[in-house]
């Protein structure tokens, strides 16, 4: 869909619907225009690493502007976990299932935890709006290759590049429309290798926390996991409070015994600088994870800022590049 090549890509992280945020960050970008025609400027292209939706303010309104930029071709835009998540609140057991029917029971369960996320977009979407965003996410891609004018490569990605579980997703997503409710069954079953594969794209790899160690997350929930740094493999002495992505405090000097480090292999040095949201980082400012990795997630919908990367084909990722809202 996207032949034409551009000079340069502005990358921008996790938005959850705060629309006011993301039209400065546009403009200062140097994108002119609006949330109804779309914003653009010549020579760039803008890759939104998805999460438009839940806890923010004008959810429709980021929506708007993402699908106008979609449309004129002046964007192009990755399937975030929150983007996941909706299409699996939304999706009848029975929809996906040749057994009996199972009536109110759908992909994502509707617990207390899980209805709370989704409540700003349930409040702030009318039912025809939101059927219409649904309807958007199932053609999101999962990830990006995206080539400049001079050749050089970068990578789109919510949570994780990994190359192996991008391969299974690609074996089973076979379908020109999308995703189908029978991709999103088996991508909802804990028990499927596809289950597995779409977690770690979308929401990176955890490695367990040691028994009798947990932590509260950003929404108060206990946490038995951590996500982990999953572009480097640490030192025989690295803790799993030291190898921990995120910005929740994590009490657990303990050093990570060799089992739990199965599956994670580094993000090797050589290949394509990549870039990823989801993580909630705080900083008063940004600054890349590893040369060739950069989380443009800074918490805009927890006190923190919305956060781009202004990328023209350098194969190391330059802290001087990243741009943000004050």
């Amino acid at each position: 869909m996207y032949l034409k090549q551009f000079a340069g890509y502005d990358l921008i992280g996790d938005i959850h619907g705060h629309a006011d945020e993301l039209h400065a960050l546009l403009r200062k970008l140097g994108y002119h225009g609006s949330s109804s025609d779309g914003f653009s400027q010549s020579e760039r292209q803008v890759i939104f690493l998805g999460d438009f939706i839940d806890r923010g303010p004008k959810i429709l309104e980021v929506l708007d502007t993402v699908r106008a930029m979609l449309c004129a071709g002046t964007a192009q835009a990755v399937m975030g976990n929150h983007e996941f998540n909706a299409l699996a609140f939304h999706t009848p057991c029975d929809a996906t299932s040749k057994g009996t029917p199972q009536a109110n029971v759908t992909l994502r369960p509707r617990s207390v935890k899980n209805i709370r996320q989704h409540t700003a977009t349930l409040a702030q979407l009318k039912d025809f709006q939101l059927a219409d965003a649904l309807a958007w996410f199932r053609k999101l891609p999962m990830w990006l290759e995206i080539s400049n004018t001079q050749g050089s490569t970068c990578r789109a990605v919510h949570a994780c590049w990994d190359d192996e579980q991008i391969q299974k997703i690609q074996m089973e997503h076979q379908s020109c429309s999308g995703v189908t409710d029978q991709f999103l069954g088996r991508a909802s079953s804990k028990h499927s290798d596809l289950f597995k594969a779409v977690e770690i794209v979308l929401k990176g790899k955890e490695i367990k926390l040691p028994e009798g160690h947990s932590f509260k997350d950003k929404e108060g929930h206990e946490r038995t996991a951590v996500r982990a740094r999953w572009f480097e493999r640490p030192e025989a002495d690295r803790t799993y409070q030291s190898y921990a992505l995120q910005s929740d405090p994590i009490d657990c000097p303990i050093a990570i015994p060799a089992g739990a480090l199965d599956g994670i292999t580094a993000y090797a040095p050589q290949q394509p600088p990549v870039f990823v949201g989801h993580y909630w980082l705080k900083a008063d400012q940004p600054q890349r994870l590893a040369p060739n990795v950069a989380c443009l997630d800074y918490s805009v919908a927890k006190h923190g800022f919305l956060c781009a990367y202004r990328w023209d084909g350098e194969s190391e990722i330059d802290d001087n590049k990243f741009v943000w809202t004050n």
